[in-house]
């Protein structure tokens, strides 16, 4: 009986120590934002993601001990024009019907300088997962930490792009996701 209760409490106190992070800091949506910018016959076009989730547990003082989700609604990917939209979420792109959601779950972090980090992890996206690091620079103001990087990727790593569009002399190989993440401590 007291091992079942020293179990109970050790698992209480590992849940309560996980989940700290996230209550003391949430991401504000309305200042954060997700692009992806491509070029097609080399002009850059970029959509927005209207809709994501970030978790974030992060200390500049002890960056290896923080972690970092991101899960993207493909389906929220936003070019300006309802026609264009209903295109990227088909089958030759992001395939949003099967693949819902794109994610990236770090596995390490670690400082590059002032205010500069490089946070490593999965990205998976349309159900391939490459490892990657991405460049972040943190700024503070008060109780806001604001995230933001550039992450390079190649569209044909991740099946975006098949039939007629898998030529990248039309639309590039090269995608930049870019990330401005606002998160306001409580």
């Amino acid at each position: 009986m007291k091992s079942q209760f020293r179990r109970l409490i050790l698992t209480a106190t590992a849940a309560t120590a996980l989940f700290a992070g996230v209550a003391h800091a949430q991401v504000d949506a309305s200042k954060s934002k997700v692009t992806a910018t491509s070029k097609q016959m080399n002009v850059p076009t970029e959509g927005t993601f209207k809709k994501f989730t970030a978790q974030l547990d992060f200390d500049p003082a002890k960056p290896a001990a923080g972690s970092a989700q991101l899960t993207i609604d493909t389906a929220s990917y936003d070019l300006g024009d309802e026609s264009y939209n209903q295109q990227v979420r088909g089958k030759d792109w992001f395939d949003s019907a099967q693949f819902p959601n794109a994610t990236f779950v770090s596995s390490a972090i670690a400082p590059a300088g002032a205010n500069q980090f490089k946070v490593s992890g999965k990205l998976t996206i349309k159900g391939k997962s490459e490892n990657v690091t991405v460049p972040v620079t943190v700024t503070q103001q008060g109780a806001t930490q604001t995230f933001d990087g550039t992450l390079p990727i190649k569209r044909s790593q991740f099946d975006i792009g098949s039939g007629e569009w898998k030529d990248t002399s039309v639309v590039a190989d090269e995608v930049l996701i870019k990330f401005h993440v606002v998160e306001a401590k409580k």
